[in-house]
């Protein structure tokens, strides 16, 4: 547990008026003996206690320890961190049904395919701040920029066919990630420095209020390289199909309609890359070859959080003091009838 005195010159001038306090206690005291003096004595009568002055002690202690500010230090220390910034753009349109890849002997669709490459690749990325974005007939923003991967595989694990309407808008898809870049303020003039879009899509643009040159123009003047994936086969697809109710019924031919010069177009213009994956391991490969990019260095921020103690020590202390006053009054009270009936016997 790490603790902390926010203002420890408290705890010192306590710490001297103690030492004052304890010196005078030893002083030598000088007496004035009056004869007879013994006989207004009666020990069985009247007998202080020390508790007293043991509890304002104690009470003064805990007082001064209150205003020295003892805190519980959680403290995250401030780290450098070399790495990219780059967004994940996902096309979820039902395309990626298409069981045209394979896994382990069995048939298996794009999504299936691209998640644990896509999982495999941000562990293998610790030091990059990824985001994602998801897009269908619409693009939204699945996750933003984060360190924190631990939470972005659990967004990964989210990714459904059919959670975004139908269509293929990657215009904007494209679009929301530029403008995701350009909130993370890492800028060098109007360029945007040390930061990538990684594009994955099955499909043509068919949707959406950006087109994919638009897009492409707005990438390349912000110095955002661009590195799209292709991914399925050519030609004739399975594609599985549903009843009403959801449930898969089989599969039926389909036609591929990945628009391969429109991605080949993007990734020149702004300056990235275009591959083509036909199954699992050619994706695989995209993404490993995408490392090439230029590292740049981040400075993370450091967050302080602190709990204040004060109160543990400042309510037991003037407790302390309250019964020491109270213990005085009452022996003050005490001596006070004691004396008074001596003097009524005197007399």
């Amino acid at each position: 547990m790490n603790w902390q005195l926010e203002n420890p010159s408290w705890l010192l001038l306590g710490l001297a008026l103690w030492l004052v306090a304890y010196l005078r206690s030893q002083r030598g005291t000088s007496a004035l003996v009056v004869p007879f003096a013994a006989r207004w004595y009666r020990p069985s009568l009247v007998s202080f206690s020390r508790w007293p002055e043991f509890l304002a002690y104690v009470g003064l202690g805990l007082l001064v320890v209150a205003l020295a500010r003892p805190q519980h230090i959680v403290d995250q220390r401030e780290v450098r961190r070399e790495g990219y910034d780059l967004m994940l753009v996902i096309d979820l349109s039902k395309s990626m049904w298409a069981e045209d890849f394979q896994r382990g002997g069995r048939r298996i669709n794009r999504l299936e395919a691209i998640r644990p490459v896509i999982e495999a690749f941000i562990r293998r990325r610790p030091n990059d701040r990824i985001g994602m974005v998801v897009f269908s007939g619409r693009a939204y923003t699945l996750a933003p920029l984060t360190f924190d991967h631990d939470w972005l595989q659990r967004q990964t694990d989210r990714l459904r066919i059919g959670m975004v309407e139908d269509g293929t808008a990657i215009g904007d898809g494209l679009g929301v990630a530029l403008s995701r870049l350009e909130q993370s303020k890492r800028q060098e003039g109007v360029k945007r420095k040390g930061a990538f879009i990684i594009l994955l899509t099955d499909g043509a643009n068919n949707r959406g209020s950006l087109a994919p040159e638009q897009a492409a123009d707005l990438a390349q003047q912000r110095g955002i390289p661009v590195y799209a994936i292709g991914a399925g086969r050519d030609g004739i697809i399975p594609m599985p199909f549903f009843d009403a109710d959801g449930n898969l019924l089989g599969l039926r031919p389909s036609q591929s309609d990945l628009d391969e010069p429109t991605l080949r177009m993007i990734a020149q213009v702004t300056g990235g890359d275009y591959f083509r994956a036909y199954d699992a391991d050619t994706i695989s490969g995209a993404f490993e070859a995408i490392d090439v990019a230029k590292k740049i260095e981040f400075q993370a921020k450091s967050y302080r959080l602190t709990e204040e103690l004060f109160m543990w020590f400042a309510v037991p202390g003037l407790a302390c003091l309250l019964v020491a006053f109270g213990l005085v009054l009452r022996e003050q009270g005490f001596s006070w009838r004691v004396t008074r009936e001596k003097e009524e016997t005197v007399l």
